[in-house]
């Protein structure tokens, strides 16, 4: 008789989604350590955007527990990121699994303490709900064991009910939300909105209206009704991982959204029992895992930490399932400092309009009329309408993420990190450099830099054809300056913040304009 660990509802085993869940988790995590290594000092280091010394004064360690918290240095961070990537990968070929239980844990153990450090250092430029959810679900892989044992089928379910909590948690925030969701007119507008539009995106906003009602049918009945199935018998659960990962395949196919359908798609690796899987395998092929006949069970010791595993999880879900079920329900919260258990939701509203912000900068030392301005380019987001929509997801461009978000206000007051990158261009600052596509100003910075605010529009197909552009758009005032490093209140703004601010060449002008107010400047397109 199997022993109770290895006991699931309505039968099965779960070799094969053992198998797609470690190395899918190990993928993802690939991406994101890759993402920190990259990204994470010039945004969030010793000198980024927001310092991580803001950080560290702000929190304490029981707060958000993170080892940078007393490795505050970029060189800790970049032996972080480095480690990370190196341990993903070895768990992306089921290197740890070969050398034991012993060396699974370790590994696993590490990359999931490595990237909730990075999460909880991270501040804004962290705080997106795949973030949490890669903490709670590498934390519950950590549980899965080794591949020379008995796959552990309550941690399997429990990785269901991750999966119940991101699906149905998205579903109900959308019903609560915009009244779009309940009228079916949502998707009218969210292929041109989303934060960063895809090579897709432009041909999925142009299908009929009619197309765009049964989407948001469609997506009311996969994220209310389908992980209600998730916790069926295995044909059930299997057609309803089938659902879920033909949603999220749909969404990554249309726009990017980092590694959040990426993640949930291996989530939804969950619901395939081996007992399913070998029935849809041809005649005569066998399942990519060892015969259990051959596997050993878990030790004693394995089982009591499962078992403490699963009372921890029911504890800390009161309050993300009261979240849910709540009126004021609230979108992707952690309820705990190490990320256990979360809530999750997205596009509780939809925006109707498309506000993008230009980055712009000028070598002349006092700005006219006429000033030429030349144009930032960023990697992912919208700037210049011929440029056609990049692919980037599952990799996850911070900085053009906030910069949408940044661009839905007429001014940075709820965004200060935006002005603080403005005054790393104007130094030439290269880890702020680093985050650009292309900079106008390779050799010396700029003397003064601006944010122009634009509404932008996806063309129709004779535009597209006429003019090769993507977008159409018209400029709705100035987001932020022009400024330069000799402007005093500028810099004042700058140092309230605690942020080092560059020298200027010169005297200061003591004229400056004023941040938000529409300069009298010519319009570079």
């Amino acid at each position: 008789m199997a022993p109770w660990y290895a006991w699931a509802p309505w039968g099965g085993e779960f070799q094969v989604a053992r198998l797609l869940l470690q190395r899918g988790i190990a993928a993802t995590y690939l991406v994101a350590f890759l993402v920190a290594a990259r990204q994470f000092r010039p945004l969030a280091g010793e000198d980024g955007l927001l310092p991580l010394g803001q950080y560290v004064e702000r929190y304490e360690f029981r707060e958000k527990p993170s080892i940078f918290y007393y490795f505050d240095s970029d060189r800790a961070l970049a032996v972080g990121a480095w480690l990370g990537v190196a341990l993903a990968a070895a768990a992306l070929v089921g290197l740890p699994g070969r050398f034991g239980l012993g060396a699974y844990l370790a590994v696993w153990t590490a990359m999931w303490a490595l990237y909730l450090s990075f999460v909880n250092a991270g501040q804004t430029f962290y705080g997106f709900g795949w973030e949490s959810m890669l903490c709670e679900a590498g934390f519950l892989a950590i549980f899965l064991g080794a591949p020379d044992l008995v796959a552990p089928a309550v941690v399997v379910y429990l990785f269901r009910w991750v999966e119940f909590r991101n699906m149905l948690g998205a579903g109900l925030i959308k019903i609560r939300g915009d009244d779009c969701w309940r009228e079916l007119t949502c998707m009218d507008y969210h292929y041109e909105t989303q934060p960063m539009p895809n090579p897709l995106s432009w041909v999925a906003h142009r299908l009929p209206d009619r197309f765009h009602r049964v989407e948001v049918l469609g997506n009311h009945v996969v994220e209310l009704l389908v992980p209600v199935l998730y916790f069926g018998p295995p044909r059930v659960a299997a057609a309803a991982g089938l659902a879920t990962v033909g949603f999220h395949g749909w969404l990554m196919l249309t726009g990017n959204f980092a590694f959040l359908s990426f993640l949930s798609i291996v989530l939804a690796g969950s619901l395939f029992a081996d007992a399913v899987v070998a029935g849809a395998l041809p005649v005569g092929a066998s399942l990519p895992v060892p015969d259990p006949e051959t596997l050993a069970p878990l030790p004693l010791w394995f089982q009591v930490a499962i078992a403490g595993l699963v009372v921890l999880v029911a504890a800390l879900s009161y309050y993300p399932v009261r979240n849910m079920v709540s009126s004021s329900q609230a979108m992707n919260r952690a309820f705990d400092p190490l990320n256990l258990v979360n809530t999750y939701g997205a596009f509780g509203s939809i925006t109707r309009t498309r506000y993008e912000l230009v980055v712009q900068g000028t070598d002349d030392a006092v700005v006219t009329d006429d000033t030429e301005w030349k144009t930032y380019e960023f990697p992912g987001k919208p700037t210049d309408p011929g440029r056609r929509p990049p692919q980037w997801a599952p990799y996850h461009l911070r900085l053009d993420w906030q910069l949408w978000f940044a661009a839905m206000a007429p001014s940075p007051a709820r965004h200060p990190w935006f002005v603080h990158f403005l005054a790393k261009l104007l130094a030439g600052d290269d880890g702020a450099r680093s985050l650009l596509r292309t900079d106008p100003f390779p050799d010396d910075p700029p003397e003064h830099v601006r944010a122009l605010r634009y509404r932008y529009e996806f063309t129709d197909l004779d535009e597209l054809r006429e003019t090769g552009r993507w977008w159409r758009r018209e400029r709705v005032g100035t987001y932020y300056g022009p400024v330069s490093l000799d402007d005093s209140r500028f810099r004042l703004q700058l140092q309230r913040r605690g942020w080092d601010v560059p020298e200027p060449d010169g005297e200061p002008d003591g004229e400056p304009a004023a941040p938000g107010a529409t300069a009298r400047v010519a319009d570079a397109e």
